[in-house]
């Protein structure tokens, strides 16, 4: 149990290309940085037109494969993340906690677990059993349902998750998601044999967000001006 409830701020970004994305996530984190006397979590929603991104932890990624994906109408995005390379676009769920781990705990590993136990949770309030597994992020079965890539610097969070809703899983066959070989992707829509939608969606996660983290939200807007 936390000494007392940390606030965080969500905002929805709605739609918004993943380079102004993050920008916005920089802001968010100057905020933080700038500011002595003021904490300033925030929970960033989005979601992306279609968009390969690749983490730090990977060499340079071959000039032929990554006009290959330009081809296909995606953009190509080199982030400050961990990870790998993965695919954002229309019907995930993009979310992009900007916290100051000093509200919660000062532990990235705990961070992290605390993310996809937040999804879990999110997963079996629709009946869907997921789990972790020795690669990050959540899994039904063999199939990632929810991607996990953060950064974190002095302890303030950036990046996030991106949970699959109704996402076309064809972008996904492009490449090897997160280069795990041998495992495959999967969506809630998929899982659950119908539409599920961002829209739907985001209740819960600001649900079992606020559970997990044992915090409380409220909304905010993003102003162009911060």
């Amino acid at each position: 149990m936390y000494p007392s409830k940390a606030a965080v701020e969500v905002i929805q970004l709605g739609r918004i290309s993943y380079g102004r994305a993050l920008q916005v996530q920089q802001l968010y984190v100057r905020r933080h940085l700038d500011s002595k006397d003021k904490l300033h979590n925030a929970l960033l929603l989005c979601e992306h037109p279609p968009v390969y991104t690749i983490g730090i932890r990977q060499a340079l990624y071959p000039f032929e494969e990554e006009q290959r994906l330009k081809l296909l109408g995606a953009e190509f995005f080199r982030s400050n993340r961990g990870g790998l390379i993965t695919f954002h676009g229309p019907g995930q769920l993009v979310c992009y906690p900007i916290l100051n781990l000093g509200c919660f705990k000062k532990s990235v590993r705990w961070y992290v677990c605390e993310l996809e136990g937040t999804v879990i949770n999110l997963c079996r309030k629709y009946g869907i059993k997921a789990s972790t597994s020795p690669n990050t992020g959540v899994w039904v079965g063999s199939n990632k349902i929810c991607a996990i890539g953060i950064h974190c610097g002095r302890y303030i969070t950036s990046h996030g998750l991106a949970l699959n809703c109704n996402t076309d899983m064809g972008w996904f066959e492009n490449i090897v998601p997160c280069g795990i070989v041998g495992k495959g992707v999967t969506s809630l829509s998929q899982e659950l044999g119908r539409d599920v939608s961002i829209e739907e969606s985001i209740p819960l996660l600001l649900e079992t967000f606020s559970d997990q983290f044992e915090c409380t939200l409220h909304n905010g807007e993003y102003s162009n001006n911060e």
